[in-house]
C-alpha cells in the first residue's frame, strides 16, 4: 500500500560535533520514542570533499600528482570514521533501519540532490554557528540547503553552554 510507505528523511552528517548532535537530536526527537514503527526512513548522507577541492588546488600544480593519492586515502578514512560513528549512535538508539550514502562533492549540492534522489520530505542539518564573516567566506550548507532543497529543512543548533 503506498499510503503507508515511510517519507524519507535526510540527515547530512560530518565529522563535526554539530553533525552528532543534529543526528543524535534526530533520533531523540523522531524516532526513539516510536522506535516500533518510526514516521520516516532514515538516510544519512556524507559529502566527501573531492582531493583537489580539500587541498584547494584550482588547477595543474607541480606536486599535485603525489599529495592528490595521500589526501584521497586520508578522505576516505574520515568518510569510514563519519558513517561509522553515525551506525554505532543509531545501533545505540536501537534504530537499525537505517540507509547510509557516501557521496563526493560539496556538501550543498550532495544534500540537495540527496534530497531529490530520495523524494525526501525532509532534510536535516546540523549549524556550525558560524559568526557572519566566517559564514560569507566559507558559505553555510544549512543557509545554502534551506533555499535550494526542495523540501523542509530544519537546522538543529547545539545549545550554547551558558557558564
Amino acid at each position: 500500500m503506498a499510503s503507508a510507505e515511510k517519507q524519507p528523511m535526510v540527515v547530512g552528517i560530518d565529522d563535526s560535533e554539530h553533525s552528532s548532535y543534529a543526528l543524535e537530536w534526530t533520533l531523540d526527537h523522531f524516532f526513539v520514542p516510536c522506535s516500533a514503527n518510526p514516521p520516516f526512513k532514515l538516510i544519512l548522507v556524507h559529502a566527501k570533499p573531492t582531493p583537489s577541492s580539500a587541498v584547494g588546488f584550482a588547477g595543474p600544480v607541480v606536486g599535485a600528482a603525489e599529495v592528490l593519492p595521500l589526501v584521497e586515502a586520508d578522505l576516505k578514512k574520515i568518510a569510514a570514521r563519519v558513517v561509522e560513528k553515525a551506525k554505532e549512535l543509531c545501533t545505540s538508539k536501537s534504530v537499525h533501519d537505517v540507509i547510509v550514502e557516501v557521496v563526493e562533492g560539496d556538501a550543498r549540492n550532495v544534500l540537495c540532490e540527496a534530497v531529490e534522489k530520495h523524494h525526501a520530505s525532509i532534510l536535516v542539518v546540523g549549524s556550525h554557528g558560524y559568526g557572519a564573516i566566517k559564514r560569507a567566506v566559507l558559505g553555510s550548507v544549512s543557509d545554502y540547503c534551506s533555499h535550494h532543497a526542495h523540501c523542509t529543512v530544519m537546522i538543529v543548533k547545539k545549545p550554547k553552554i551558558k557558564h
